[in-house]
């Protein structure tokens, strides 16, 4: 009784069989697929598209943010305050 025999997905198959048709089913399967190349077609294309983060002039001071716990300093607060 607790488990379930080849019969019961006999029936079940045939029921959704019978709500959904055959037609509906590969339609859901082809969409699927494509959904699924479309992704992959996606993550292809991120990889082949990286933005690069261009290096700070020498003349412009590197900022950092200052660590969890660390006080700011002067310098760094006036350098985040600074108008470009």
């Amino acid at each position: 009784m607790g488990s379930m025999s080849i019969w019961h997905w006999i029936i079940v198959a045939g029921i959704v069989m019978l709500l959904f048709g055959r037609g509906k089913i590969s339609d859901l399967m082809g969409d699927v697929a494509k959904g699924i190349k479309a992704f992959k077609k996606g993550m292809a294309e991120d990889e082949t598209t990286t933005t690069a983060v261009p290096p700070p002039s020498a003349g412009e001071p590197v900022r950092t943010l200052p660590h969890q716990g660390e006080p700011a300093t002067a310098n760094t607060v006036a350098a985040d305050r600074k108008v470009v």
